[in-house]
């Protein structure tokens, strides 16, 4: 159900949880490093509907997070801005999928331990000083201004609070990792297709387009114990979305050519005035032209003002408006062997 999405932002992000046993008590030759130990459920929500668009279980590798944005690329029929964590096992799939021009950018929690206490409740500490949240753009052109990770870590949130399996410090973790599995895709399904947030009037899959009622927990249980699992979706061309402001449609769907002001307030200053040098007199107009009948004005008796130095008057009459700070304008989608220009 959940292919051919329109999503503009997509956030991604894993979260922690174990099988059997936690890792380090995982013995390499009695227990199948794959299905025991640390297990870590991969996911991806669209931040605008907070529908659910794929997740995974599995190891913390690359493996996994290249199973879930092969998944999330198959799933999408425009090019998003995407945000992560600080992971870097994210940009290698994310480039391989969405090509080097989506707007991909990360936002990086800056934690400070208070020394002589490491190891406890202290290493989560804000730090005081600097930046908690730093954002990074990777790829593309992304809006700092829209990067942020609070709907898929309200989701991680809520998946703890519901799911008993994913909490810390007790006695409900999965013993078996396909029961693990079921909980958490069952989890999600029901979030998707029966719950409606606090802050929105129907589910998410009806804000998505991908189904126009309210499921019941019986027609939930009907679909996954009945029909057939569907098939995988195939990628289908990603659309670039017209951008914010004035922008023009390149040809052959290459994106948009945007207009992009550099200037720190962002409107066009226009020319200024010379800057003043210190100890250089200002410039003044020559008298104007006096005829012999007429008779001798206050301008014209007085003497003239000194006259400046010859590389004084040089800086001047050289000087020219500053210019403004570069911008890239990258153009979406370049065709293969054509170099993207800026």
């Amino acid at each position: 159900m959940v292919r051919d999405l329109t999503c503009p932002l997509v956030d991604l992000d894993e979260q922690h949880s174990w099988c059997r046993k936690r890792q380090i008590k995982v013995d390499a030759a009695k227990d199948d490093a794959t299905a025991v130990g640390e297990q870590w459920t991969w996911a991806a929500i669209c931040r605008t509907s907070k529908l659910i668009i794929a997740w995974h279980v599995g190891k913390r590798d690359q493996e996994s997070a290249d199973t879930l944005v092969e998944d999330v690329r198959a799933r999408l029929v425009v090019m998003p801005q995407i945000t992560t964590d600080g992971l870097g096992l994210y940009a290698q799939p994310i480039a391989a999928n969405f090509g080097p021009a989506v707007p991909y950018i990360q936002t990086i929690k800056i934690f400070s331990a208070r020394p002589g206490k490491p190891g406890t409740s202290e290493k989560y500490a804000v730090p005081r000083g600097v930046d908690f949240i730093q954002k990074r753009a990777v790829f593309g052109t992304p809006d700092p201004a829209k990067a942020t990770n609070f709907a898929i870590e309200r989701s991680n949130l809520t998946a703890r609070q519901w799911n008993a399996r994913l909490r810390r410090r007790t006695l409900a973790f999965s013993k078996k990792l396909s029961r693990h599995c079921a909980a958490v895709a069952l989890h999600y399904t029901y979030t998707n297709l029966c719950h409606i947030p606090r802050n929105m009037r129907v589910t998410a899959a009806m804000t998505a387009g991908i189904t126009d009622r309210v499921w019941t927990l019986e027609d939930l249980m009907v679909a996954a114990l009945v029909e057939p699992a569907g098939e995988k979706p195939e990628p289908q061309p990603l659309a670039i979305p017209k951008p914010e402001g004035t922008a023009i449609e390149l040809p052959a769907g290459r994106g948009w050519l945007r207009v992009v002001d550099g200037g720190s307030t962002g409107a066009n200053p226009g020319p200024q005035p010379p800057p003043k040098t210190p100890g250089l007199a200002p410039a003044t107009p020559p008298p104007a032209p006096v005829s012999a009948a007429a008779p001798a004005t206050r301008a014209a008796v007085e003497p003239a003002a000194p006259a400046t130095e010859p590389s004084r008057q040089l800086e001047l009459f050289a000087w020219r408006p500053k210019p403004r700070a570069p911008v890239q304008l990258l153009l979406f989608g370049a065709p293969p062997g054509e170099p993207t220009k800026e």
